[in-house]
């Protein structure tokens, strides 16, 4: 998989990106095993981190057995499995919609909403993978 990986040079910033990426890697794979956790958005976000803090773990996590398949078919563009898509919404909207209920500043409230329609959209315009992504089948 061949991808422009452009490391930063802040060493504080790359510390960040690799503390978020390792941290979605371990929600990643807790997301494999308990429903309510969405596996590949966590997947992305990690590679996503990597890509801009290290080569070797982003090399590691895409060509990883189990988890390399939930992040290469949405880098290849072959989409985001369904389940990924109805959970990463469902998952915002509810956090999304608790928060909004929590926090009394109306400015605060219309920008997590407006956030959320916009990454709502956004997953929505992603195409959808044709079959379940499916860890074994690589």
């Amino acid at each position: 998989m061949a991808r422009d990986i452009r490391i930063l040079r802040n060493p504080v910033a790359r510390y960040a990106l690799l503390a978020i990426g390792w941290l979605s890697v371990v929600l990643g794979v807790i997301g494999i095993f308990l429903p309510v956790l969405p596996t590949t958005p966590f997947l992305l976000l990690a590679a996503a981190c990597f890509m801009r803090s290290s080569q070797r773990f982003y090399l590691w996590l895409v060509n990883h057995r189990q988890l390399g398949p939930w992040i290469v078919d949405y880098l290849e563009g072959q989409g985001i499995p369904l389940k990924g898509k109805v959970y990463a919404i469902g998952l915002m909207w509810l956090s999304i919609g608790i928060s909004s209920y929590l926090v009394p500043l109306f400015w605060a409230r219309l920008f997590m909403l407006t956030s959320a329609v916009l990454v709502s959209i956004y997953i929505l315009k992603q195409k959808t993978l044709d079959r379940p992504a499916d860890p074994a089948r690589r």
